[in-house]
C-alpha cells in the first residue's frame, strides 16, 4: 500500500518543444567525456593518458580519498585528451570512440549472496558506485555511511523532461534487478515515488522491493529533495541517499550482463529544437553528435533541464546525471519599453502581468532575463513555488551572510541547487539563488 501526496506550491512552466513520444535515433558517438566536475565531493586522481587504449568499464580516474572508488570510461577507444583549468585541476578525460562496444567484463555472482559490504566492494570496483548521491549537500555517496534510506524519483516534473515509463519500457528487468542491489546497502529500504496519476497504468508500480509513494503537483514534486523532504526529512547527523532512475537500470544491466553499460534514452527537446524527440546515447556524449537536433543560429544547449542543467555548447558533453538536452534561443536582443509594454502576447508571466495567461498556450522561451539583477527585496514569491517545510528566504540570506548556525536551523540539509531552481525563475530581483545554494553547501561542507 502506497502513501498518496498532493503538493499544491510549485509551477509548470508553458514552454514549447516538448519530445515526441518515439526514440529517432540510436547515436553511436565520436566523441564521450568524463567530467569529474560532475561529481561533487571527490577529488581526481588521473589513472590514464592521452593515447591509452580503454573499453566501457575501464578506470579513467579515482577519488583521491576514497582510491577504490573508480569513475569508468562509457565507451570503448582511445583516449583523445586531458583537459585540465587553472591550477591543472582535471576538468574532464575525452574519449574518441572506436565504435566497436568492447568492454571490461565482470564476474557478478548473484544479488542474493551478496550482504552490504560484498555490494559496496562490487559497485566501488565496476565504476558503478558514482550512480549514488548523498544528501544532504548531493555529493557521491560516501561507502562507509549507514543511509538511513535510499530514495529513488519514478516521476519527471522538469521542464521538457523524458516521460520515465517511455524512456525505461524496456528495461523494467534492469530496473527490478538495481533495486534487488541497492536494498542490499540500507536496512531503511527503497523508497520510489511515482506521479499518482499514471501510478496503476505504468509498468514501474509492478517493482519488487520497494516502498511506494505517490505526488501529484507541478514542478518541482518530481525533485527527489522535495520527496524527501515530504516522506522522510534529513536532521542534522542523518544521511539518505539518492539514485536518479535511469541510473537504477544502468546499476541493474550490470548485474544482468556483467558490463559497465551507460547508455539512456534522453529527449532532445525545447523551443530550438529541430523535431524534439528522444535519442539513446552513452553517459559524456558530445553534443555534436547530436547537431542534427539543433536550430542553426545562436542557440543555447543546455544538459540537463532549462532551469537547472549546464549550458554547455554545441561542442559540450552531456553530464553524467542528465538524461535530457535542452535547446533555446538565445535571449540576446532589447526590447522597446520592456516590462510596461501591455500588448506582450508571446511572453509569460508567472505573476500574469500580461493578457496572454487567459489563454492556455505554449510559449517559445529564450533566456532573455527581462532586466538585471537588483536589491534582493523580502517578498513571499519563493514560498509560492516551493513545497518544503523550510524559510527559503531566510536560507538564502543565511547562505549570503555565510552564517553556518542559521544555515542548519533554516534546511540547508534539506536542499541542493536543482530543488530551489523555480525560486531562481521566479525571483523578481534576478538574484542567481542556486549559486548563493551552492555556496552555502561548499561553506557547510568545508565547516563539516
Amino acid at each position: 500500500m502506497s502513501d498518496q501526496i498532493r503538493l499544491k506550491k510549485g509551477l509548470d512552466l508553458p514552454i514549447s518543444g516538448a519530445a515526441l513520444a518515439e526514440v529517432t535515433a540510436r547515436v553511436t558517438p565520436d566523441l564521450v567525456a568524463v567530467k569529474p566536475t560532475d561529481f561533487r565531493g571527490m577529488v581526481p586522481r588521473l589513472l590514464v593518458k592521452e593515447g591509452d587504449s580503454v573499453m566501457a568499464g575501464t578506470p579513467l580516474f579515482a577519488d583521491k580519498k576514497n582510491p577504490g572508488m573508480v569513475f569508468c570510461s562509457p565507451v570503448s577507444g582511445t583516449v583523445d585528451a586531458v583537459v585540465r583549468g587553472d591550477k591543472r585541476k582535471l576538468l574532464a578525460v575525452r574519449i574518441k570512440a572506436d565504435g566497436r562496444g568492447e568492454a571490461v567484463r565482470f564476474d557478478v555472482p548473484k544479488i542474493a549472496s551478496l550482504d552490504k559490504e560484498g555490494m559496496t566492494e562490487l559497485l566501488l570496483r565496476s565504476g558503478l558506485w558514482p550512480c549514488l548521491k548523498q544528501r544532504p549537500f548531493g555529493t557521491v555517496a560516501d561507502p562507509a555511511a549507514a543511509p538511513k534510506a535510499i530514495f529513488i524519483s519514478g516521476m519527471n516534473t522538469a521542464p521538457l523532461g523524458p516521460d520515465p515509463e517511455f524512456a525505461l519500457k524496456d528495461d523494467f528487468a534492469a530496473l527490478q534487478a538495481g533495486v534487488d542491489a541497492l536494498g542490499k546497502l540500507t536496512r531503511g529500504g527503497v523508497h520510489l515515488s511515482l506521479a499518482a496519476r499514471s501510478f496503476a497504468g505504468g509498468e514501474l508500480h509492478k517493482l519488487t522491493g520497494v516502498v511506494f509513494h505517490q505526488f501529484e503537483g507541478p514542478h518541482p514534486a518530481g525533485n527527489v529533495g522535495v520527496q524527501i523532504n515530504h516522506i522522510s526529512p534529513i536532521n542534522k547527523g542523518e544521511v539518505v541517499w539518492t539514485v536518479d532512475l535511469h541510473l537504477v537500470a544502468v546499476i541493474g544491466r550490470f548485474f544482468l550482463k556483467g558490463v559497465y553499460d551507460t547508455r539512456r534514452i534522453i529527449t532532445v527537446a525545447g523551443p530550438a529544437a529541430v523535431k524534439p524527440s528522444y535519442v539513446e546515447v552513452p553517459a559524456g556524449v558530445c553534443m555534436s553528435s547530436l547537431a542534427s537536433y539543433f536550430e542553426q543560429g545562436n542557440v543555447r544547449v543546455v544538459s540537463g533541464d532549462v532551469l537547472s542543467g549546464e549550458a554547455v555548447g554545441r561542442d559540450g558533453f552531456l553530464g553524467f546525471y542528465h538524461n535530457q538536452v535542452s535547446v533555446l534561443q538565445e535571449g540576446d536582443y532589447y526590447e522597446m519599453f520592456g516590462w510596461i509594454n501591455p500588448f506582450r502576447s508571446k511572453k509569460f508571466s508567472v505573476s500574469r502581468a500580461y493578457p496572454a495567461f487567459l489563454r492556455r498556450k505554449k510559449y517559445d522561451m529564450d533566456t532573455n532575463e527581462n532586466g538585471g539583477e537588483r536589491p534582493f527585496l523580502m517578498n513571499d514569491v519563493y514560498n509560492k513555488v516551493l513545497p518544503m517545510d523550510i524559510y527559503p528566504l531566510y536560507l538564502f540570506k543565511a547562505c549570503l551572510a555565510g552564517d553556518p548556525d542559521k544555515m542548519e536551523q533554516l534546511g540547508i540539509y534539506e536542499v541542493i541547487e536543482e530543488d530551489v531552481a523555480l525560486c531562481e525563475y521566479v525571483c523578481p530581483s534576478k538574484v542567481e539563488i542556486q549559486n548563493i545554494i551552492r555556496g552555502g553547501i561548499e561553506l557547510m561542507m568545508k565547516e563539516m
